[in-house]
């Protein structure tokens, strides 16, 4: 080994010394849609979480003050304004959560330069998990909803600073939310025949998107966790109060909207959400906001019709380009979602286009 991994395997190794985790047992964890890779290490009487994120094999993050051709140049997690799995990212984020008094994981010690950290380990108790273990899904869904209104009453001051690490708070724009739209039309058709995309159809889409893009961007801003859903929130029983919910996979927070975190969380790729546990999550935040449901309910609309868009094209990416089959399971679902965003009167114009593109896929997700 030489080069830039051996440097990263002598990073490893002093953290885990200044940690206490030298001679920990490493058992590896399931991974994500990321490159960031985990393993728990144990020990006798404690054990933690080890964040393995190598730079390198992410294109760069997004500077504050980056122009739109840089961004191009510098490639996809510029553009969509992606952390690119940076630990210093999750450091700052995780400082902010917790003096929030939420539970983010406490940051045992981080390299943040090689891609390492050393977290508190907060357990295998997804809310996916436990809900269908018997947990009462509407009392999760309301504390959830509860502590996304902690998040959002907070506007931090960019950078976020915390245990050496430092991370702008980037704006979700209109750069970001085209790229991941545009992900529908480029790779959707790719796994899906009943998804047409000629030149001209191509050539309609951009003003659609732009209008709804549009819709979203008038939207009031809010500090947005971008990831918020049952496989990135842990419950903590043992806990008090809104501790009780432990946060995940928060690195890409930015400023966005009430609406996208709702729409993550209640609109779950990966599982079907009751209804009455919807309504819990959105009274327990309305509860603590003062908000009006019917401006939330077009938030989640408009930004859910732009996610589910952008979600049909990145499974079909991560099926087809990067052999993940997996993904391929969610897409039934996000057709489902995608056809009741379009049913609000807000969005007619986009409902029109993808009942011209994909009428076959609509009818099947009615």
């Amino acid at each position: 080994m030489s080069g830039p991994e051996a440097l990263r395997a002598d990073a490893l190794a002093g953290l885990l010394a200044r940690t206490g985790f030298s001679e920990a047992q490493h058992i590896p964890m399931p991974g994500d849609a990321s490159t960031r890779r985990y393993a728990r290490l144990i020990l006798p009487d404690r054990r933690a979480i080890l964040m393995d994120a190598p730079p390198a094999q992410e294109s760069p993050p997004c500077p504050p003050d980056a122009s739109l051709a840089q961004r191009q140049a510098m490639g996809w997690n510029a553009l969509s304004r992606l952390a690119a799995s940076r630990v210093e990212a999750f450091v700052a984020v995780a400082g902010h959560l917790k003096g929030l008094g939420l539970s983010a994981p406490e940051i045992l010690g981080h390299e943040s330069a090689a891609g390492f950290a050393i977290v508190e380990d907060l357990g295998d108790s997804l809310f996916a998990r436990v809900v269908e273990q018997g947990e009462d899904e509407v009392a999760l869904y309301r504390c959830a909803g509860a502590v996304l209104a902690i998040v959002q009453a907070s506007l931090p001051a960019s950078p976020l600073r915390s245990q050496g690490a430092s991370w702008p708070l980037l704006t979700y724009d209109e750069t970001a939310l085209a790229v991941n739209a545009d992900l529908f039309v480029e790779w959707a058709p790719k796994l899906a025949s009943q998804v047409r995309i000629t030149p001209t159809v191509l050539a309609r889409w951009q003003g659609v998107r732009d209008r709804v893009i549009t819709q979203a961007m008038a939207f009031p801003r809010v500090l947005t966790t971008r990831d918020f859903h049952a496989e990135n929130l842990i419950w903590l029983p043992q806990r008090a109060g809104l501790a009780r919910v432990g946060l995940l996979d928060f690195q890409d927070a930015l400023l966005g909207w009430a609406g996208w975190d709702f729409m993550m969380l209640l609109q779950d790729a990966r599982r079907d959400v009751g209804r009455l546990a919807q309504t819990a999550a959105i009274q327990g935040y309305l509860e603590r906001t003062g908000g009006v449901e019917e401006a939330l309910q077009e938030q989640i609309a408009v930004l859910g019709a732009l996610n589910s868009l952008r979600l049909l094209g990145l499974f079909s990416r991560l099926v087809l380009r990067d052999g993940k089959p997996r993904y391929g399971e969610f897409v039934p679902r996000v057709w489902r979602t995608l056809a009741r965003n379009l049913r609000h009167p807000s969005l007619q114009e986009l409902a029109a286009f993808v009942e011209t593109v994909a009428e076959p896929a609509l009818a099947n997700a009615r």
